[in-house]
C-alpha cells in the first residue's frame, strides 16, 4: 500500500509540474499551430536560472518569476527569428534550442549541474517549512498542483482576452487578423513567449523540487509535451464540460502515469526516451483515429468578440 501511494504521489506530483509547461506547449503547437522545438532548451534554462539565483540567496518565488522571464525572452527570440527574419518554424526553434546550450553552460558558470539540496525553495520556506515530515510528500503533491492551478487560471483568463482572442486568431486564421489592422506576427511572437515562459517555469520549479538544476533535462522534454497535449485533448478534451487546459493537465498525469507503469513493469530508465517516442506515436494514431477526424482542437474563437 505504502508502495501505491508513493508512486501516486510521484505521478501526482511530477504530473502536475509537468503539466505547467504542457499548457505552455498547447498554446504554440495547438493555438498558434507552430511545433516549438524551443522547449528542449528554456525548460533547463528555467531550471539553471533558478538554480544560480537560490545560490546567489535570491528568494525561491522571485526565482520562479525570473526563470518564466527568461523563458519568454528566448520564446520571444524564436518568434522574430520566425517572423522578421522568415526563418522556418522549425529551424527558429532548433537555432534557439541549441543556442540555449551554451547560454545554460554560461548560467551555470560551465557546470553541468548546480546542486543546491540545502539551499530555501518553495517546497521548503514558508507555510511548506511547517508542515510534518510524514505529510511532506503530499503537501509538495498540492504545492505543484497550487502552482499549476494559477498558471491554468491565468491563461485561461488571457485567453479570453482582446489580445489572446487575437491570439488564438492569429493561428486559425491569420488573414482576419490582417484584416482588423493587427499583425499576426507579433500575436506569434507573444504567444511563443508564454508558451516558453510556461516552460522555464516548470523546469524552475522541477529544478527546486530536486534540489539541483541539470542543463541536460530538457531531452524529450518537447515530445513529452505535446505528447501530453495530444493524449489530454484527444481524450479529455472531447468533455464539452471540461476546459481545455484542464483537460491538458489530465493528459499530462496520464501520460506521466504511462511512463511510471512502464518502469515499473521493469522497463530500463535508459529506454526512457525511446518509450516517450512510442507513447507520442500511439497518441499521434489514436487521435487520427478518432470519431470527429481526430485533428487537434482548435479554440472557438468569435470574430465578433476581437
Amino acid at each position: 500500500m505504502d508502495i501505491f501511494l508513493g508512486l501516486a504521489n510521484d505521478v501526482l506530483m511530477e504530473g502536475f509540474i509537468y503539466a505547467i509547461m504542457a499548457i505552455g506547449v498547447y498554446v504554440t503547437y495547438s493555438v498558434l499551430n507552430f511545433p516549438d522545438l524551443s522547449v528542449d532548451g528554456t525548460f533547463p534554462l528555467g531550471a539553471c536560472v533558478t538554480g544560480a539565483l537560490i545560490l546567489a540567496g535570491v528568494n525561491p518565488w522571485v526565482a520562479c518569476v525570473i526563470a518564466f522571464l527568461c523563458g519568454a525572452v528566448a520564446g520571444g527570440i524564436t518568434g522574430l527569428l520566425h517572423v522578421r527574419l522568415h526563418i522556418t518554424d522549425l529551424l527558429s526553434g532548433i537555432l534557439v534550442m541549441t543556442a540555449l546550450g551554451s547560454v545554460n553552460l554560461i548560467v551555470t558558470g560551465g557546470k553541468s549541474m548546480l546542486a543546491y539540496y540545502n539551499m530555501g525553495t518553495i517546497f521548503k520556506t514558508g507555510l511548506m517549512a511547517k508542515v510534518p515530515k510524514s505529510a511532506q510528500n503530499w503537501a509538495y503533491a498540492g504545492l505543484a498542483l497550487l502552482c499549476c492551478v494559477a498558471v491554468k487560471i491565468l491563461v485561461d483568463l488571457f485567453l479570453k482576452t482582446k489580445t489572446g482572442l487575437l491570439l488564438r486568431a492569429a493561428g486559425d486564421n491569420p488573414q482576419y487578423v490582417v484584416s482588423l489592422g493587427k499583425d499576426p506576427g507579433n500575436m506569434k511572437i507573444l504567444g511563443l513567449m508564454i508558451g516558453n515562459g510556461c516552460t522555464a517555469l516548470a523546469g524552475s520549479i522541477l529544478s527546486q523540487r530536486s534540489g539541483s538544476a541539470n542543463i541536460w533535462s530538457g531531452s524529450g522534454m518537447v515530445v513529452m509535451a505535446l505528447a501530453a497535449v495530444i493524449i489530454g485533448t484527444s481524450i479529455f478534451g472531447r468533455l464539452k464540460f471540461m476546459s481545455i487546459t484542464l483537460a491538458v493537465i489530465l493528459g499530462t498525469v496520464v501520460y506521466k502515469l504511462c511512463l511510471v507503469l512502464a518502469m515499473q513493469l521493469g522497463l530500463p530508465a535508459d529506454d526512457l526516451n525511446l518509450l516517450m517516442a512510442v507513447l507520442l506515436t500511439v497518441a499521434l494514431v489514436l487521435n487520427n483515429l478518432a470519431p470527429t477526424g481526430g485533428r487537434r482542437k482548435k479554440p472557438d474563437v468569435n470574430p465578433t468578440q476581437i
